[in-house]
């Protein structure tokens, strides 16, 4: 991606992730728009104000953020921010990937080849016991296993993959213990694998977080185990992500009469590969058509100034065009640049200033809809 960041980019792309209506999609464009996160920070007040925004626009000094740095640095944890050369390979490799990460242990764990193992929460003896055996032996083939530090199958598999390596992606920061039933487990990982977080120091998990997290832990991975979930699950949640990310993903079959083992039969009548062993999900891997031994290589942008250019010469008709084709309900991008008639550029820029301004919601699926 380019020369390594300065010490002043890095630190406005942690003000700027941490700043006010900013995701992972905000973000990248932005940089799009800007060119770097410092530009890009100076061009948000007024991006925001053509959103339309009723008050100023909230912006992370650059207090805040050495502050976050140095509660990481009491934590014996350091930051990896997108586009330096330290940044995961396969999370660079995503879109639009998660613009910081934290990570405590073992950051060289995250370059080696990764498979997740998910699950329910709520497990059976059985799926617990196929999770551990499971990763015990990816771990012995040199995969480090990662999953979601969840009680269930998650933490079996953790358990079973912390001789060989294991990476446990949490939804609150690294300094919170989430289940406390946890706290032993997430100190192994801790000194002997790696722990990872996008969220700050200091912030309890909430419900909203997960989906995150789970993005994250498909995206570190080459392919996912489901091994047990019910049809409405996280694990479900992870599955996609992978499968938007060019993941491959595998599933343990349960019995029909078990709740717990709907989501992982609905996956492989949906297509997904069935799996019983470790060395099954190995000899898929290997095949030809399900194989994707390869690294992906970086996600990048086509360089700055073009559509923020465009964003200060869109006409009132375009933008009138736009908002009338969005609504509240959820619609695919693809729908609304048919129905607005307007050209991607403009449509990029109208909904980045939304988005700035507080009043454009971002749905899976590449969906939109106005707040």
């Amino acid at each position: 991606m380019g020369a390594p960041l300065s010490d002043t980019e890095r630190l406005a792309r942690l003000r700027l992730a941490r700043s006010d209506n900013i995701g992972p999609v905000t973000f990248r464009d932005l940089l799009q728009h800007c060119g770097s996160a410092v530009a890009a920070i100076d061009a948000l007040p007024d991006l925001a104000a053509r959103g339309g925004t009723k008050r100023a626009v909230k912006i992370a000094t650059a207090a805040d953020a050495e502050a976050e740095l140095s509660k990481l640095t009491r934590l014996d944890a350091r930051l990896l921010v997108w586009g330096d050369g330290d940044y995961p390979a396969r999370l660079a490799a995503i879109d639009p990937p998660p613009p910081v990460i934290a990570v405590m242990g073992s950051a060289e764990l995250l370059a080696r080849p990764s498979i997740a193992i998910v699950g329910s929460r709520n497990a059976s003896a059985a799926g617990r016991r196929i999770a551990g055996d499971m990763a015990k032996e990816l771990g012995t083939e040199g995969f480090v296993v990662v999953s979601g530090l969840a009680r269930g199958i998650d933490t079996a598999a953790h358990r079973a993959a912390l001789a060989t390596g294991t990476a446990a992606v949490l939804a609150g920061g690294l300094d919170i213990v989430y289940p406390d039933e946890n706290r032993e487990l997430q100190a192994l990982i801790a000194d002997g694998g790696t722990l990872v977080s996008e969220m700050p120091p200091g912030t309890s998990p909430q419900a909203r977080h997960f989906p995150r997290r789970n993005r994250l832990i498909s995206g570190l991975s080459l392919a996912v185990i489901v091994v047990e979930a019910a049809l409405r699950s996280g694990s479900l949640i992870t599955a996609r992500f992978a499968l938007e990310q060019g993941r491959d993903v595998f599933a343990v079959p349960g019995s029909p009469l078990d709740p717990r083992a709907g989501g992982s039969n609905r996956l492989i009548k949906d297509g997904a590969p069935l799996v019983e062993t470790a060395e099954d999900v190995i000899a898929a891997l290997a095949t030809p058509t399900g194989g994707r031994w390869r690294e992906p290589g970086p996600s990048t942008y086509d360089g700055p100034g073009s559509d923020l250019a465009v964003s200060r010469e869109i006409d009132d008709g375009d933008r009138a065009a736009l908002l009338a084709a969005l609504g509240p309900t959820p619609m695919p991008l693809d729908e609304i640049l048919r129905q607005s008639g307007v050209s991607v550029p403009v449509a990029r820029a109208v909904l980045l200033e939304l988005e700035l301004a507080g009043r454009l919601h971002r749905d899976p699926g590449n969906r939109v809809s106005l707040v």
